[in-house]
């Protein structure tokens, strides 16, 4: 009796823990479906008059978000991530629409790359140029939210708050010291004179040439910025550049005297400012409209039109593996492009980039699959924030490319890291040894040093890759071998600099390669999809979920980041390539 009990406690246990999970999963898809019908453009509803948006960007925002962003929002694992493409529309309808008046912009932090904060600055630029009004105000502003306020009429500043004024800057860590302290160190082939992605792992400090590209892109970003600044806020470019070298900017006050802001007050007395511009009392109050009625109210969608452009977001590392929103992999990609070569409803294809490169084999198996869909219909890019290296050579063989001048692209290079611990299982009595029926059966190891037949092989295989990189680029863009050589060897490139050199067509943002791919394919109305199109399968919906319930990464907070995610490759068979085709540096320009 005793034993049925127990049996009976535990069927019973089992049972209920079974019928939570299937609640849970039923649950989760419950949402899932209903945060997709929400995420359907619907109709404006913007029915009063003299309607004010409160256009909030203290947010992050992506080429493309993550599809379950919304879940991951509902459990507080994530905040609310906005689609670029879709928040340039959500401004277009704002201009458009009868009954908006202003924008009131709010941005203290905003979270974006320089080239997408400048696409949403130029549709502000646009909506301000159909008569109608932008005011904003700051409590904090980072120097990436003042360049996107600076469009404003009139920018009002708290008077205890502050604004980041400096200039650009790129810090970069070196680890050959780290390395020869702890015996664990990265083996590294490289080609190109700039191709200092594995610079840090061989110096413990920056070399001229990598200098000098990081501070010529610096520069030529920099003068993009302080000019456009310098023109909404009507200031000359060296009264600007005074204001950074020096440091000026200390206190609010500093700012008003230099008429960065017009204004030292809060958000009252912004309220104020709009009523006055509608023309109403005091005592009335302001329709506002939120950023996300907006954005439900921008649609793009007409089931009449039968014609169609896909936007293919290519966002994140280039790795060789499975089906993944994180990285660019094969298994998706080409499936994507295979897809689109097929499906006649498609007129055209554009190629949204915003990839510092990765794995050499798996753009090249993306470069051959754009092919073929090039010739069945036109391929235009559109370069977001970086587009380099292998983000490169999966764009050279577009009909035209579109960039920012804000982007940072070229970087036309390939190199190798492999991870060594042999120095480190030496210093602690480790030692490996290996048996082999021929001179290079083990290949490459991990725990003893690199043979020198290994690294002759590697040489070799690198230089057919560099050779293999150069055609791509020198067929897509028309360029002869010794011109590329020249714009290569793993340089970078800022988006006016990449048209000056003929490695870009034009500057212009994913809506005027829109415009070009339904010139080129002869359309003028047309819907929009999005590509490519991941499975909503119930892991990737926890995916999110589970992330964060785990543990951080053992080796985090002891390897520094840039081996951790080396380690975490190598050790992947299933993502790692040895042939890199990857950014000189880690981009992070402050």
């Amino acid at each position: 009796m005793h034993m049925n009990f127990i049996k009976s406690f535990f069927a019973s246990v089992l049972g209920t823990l079974t019928a939570l999970t299937l609640l849970l999963v039923f649950g989760l898809l419950l949402i899932s479906g209903i945060a997709s019908i929400l995420q359907e453009p619907m109709a404006p509803k913007i029915s009063r008059p003299n309607s004010v948006v409160t256009l909030n960007l203290n947010t992050q925002i992506a080429d493309r978000p993550p599809t379950f962003n919304e879940i991951e929002v509902l459990f507080e694992l994530n905040d609310k991530i906005i689609g670029l493409h879709e928040l340039l529309l959500a401004i277009d309808t704002a201009a458009q629409h009868p009954n908006i008046e202003g924008i009131v912009l709010q941005a203290d932090f905003i979270s974006a790359g320089w080239s997408q904060i400048r696409e949403i600055r130029n549709a502000l630029l646009k909506f301000k140029a159909t008569g109608k009004f932008i005011y904003a105000y700051h409590d904090i502003a980072s120097q990436k939210s003042y360049y996107l306020t600076s469009v404003a009429d009139s920018l009002v500043l708290n008077p205890a708050g502050m604004i980041e004024f400096k200039g650009l800057a790129s810090e970069v860590l070196y680890y050959k010291d780290f390395q020869d302290r702890y015996g664990l160190k990265m083996e590294v082939i490289r080609h190109g004179k700039y191709k200092s992605a594995v610079e840090p792992f061989l110096e413990n400090e920056m070399s001229a040439d990598n200098r000098f590209q990081i501070k010529s892109l610096l520069n030529n970003l920099w003068e993009t910025l302080r000019n456009e600044m310098a023109e909404t806020r009507s200031l000359s470019p060296s009264a600007l550049d005074a204001l950074a070298q020096e440091s000026k900017i200390a206190v609010p006050l500093d700012a008003l005297e230099a008429h960065l802001v017009d204004q030292l007050g809060y958000e009252s007395d912004l309220e104020a400012m709009v009523k006055e511009r509608l023309g109403i009392s005091a005592e009335d109050s302001v329709s506002y409209v939120s950023t996300a009625s907006l954005l439900g109210s921008a649609s793009q969608y007409n089931s009449e039109i039968k014609d169609r452009i896909a936007v293919v977001y290519a966002q994140g590392t280039i790795l060789y593996g499975p089906e993944s929103e994180s990285y660019i992999t094969q298994e998706a990609f080409v499936k994507a492009f295979e897809t689109l070569a097929k499906d006649d409803w498609i007129k055209a294809v554009v190629l949204r980039v915003d990839s510092p490169g990765g794995s050499a084999l798996t753009s090249e198996l993306l470069w051959q699959a754009i092919e073929k869909v090039k010739a069945k219909k036109p391929v235009i890019v559109s370069m977001g924030n970086v587009a380099a290296s292998g983000g490169y050579y999966i764009a050279a063989g577009a009909d035209q490319i579109f960039l920012d001048p804000l982007t940072v692209t070229g970087s036309i290079g390939v190199f190798a890291t492999l991870p060594n611990a042999s120095g480190f299982l030496a210093s602690n009595g480790i030692r490996a040894e290996r048996v082999e029926t021929h001179p290079n059966g083990l290949g490459y190891s991990f725990f003893s040093p690199m043979t020198d037949n290994f690294r002759t092989q590697t040489e070799k295989g690198i230089e057919q890759t560099y050779a293999l990189f150069k055609d791509r680029v020198a067929q897509g863009r028309s360029l002869a071998a010794r011109e590329v050589e020249t714009l290569a060897q793993g340089r970078v490139w800022s988006g006016n600099q990449a048209v000056a050199q003929g490695l870009a067509d034009q500057l212009g943002g994913i809506q005027d390669a829109l415009n070009a791919a339904a010139q080129a394919a002869g359309i003028q109305e047309y819907n929009v999809m999005t590509y490519p199109q991941f499975e909503e399968s119930l892991q990737s919906l926890l995916q999110g979920v589970s992330v964060s319930l785990f543990s951080p990464h053992p080796l985090e907070g002891w390897v520094p980041k840039k081996m951790q995610h080396t380690l975490e490759s190598f050790t992947n068979p299933n993502s790692y390539t040895v042939f890199q085709a990857l950014l000189p540096f880690d981009l992070n320009i402050q």
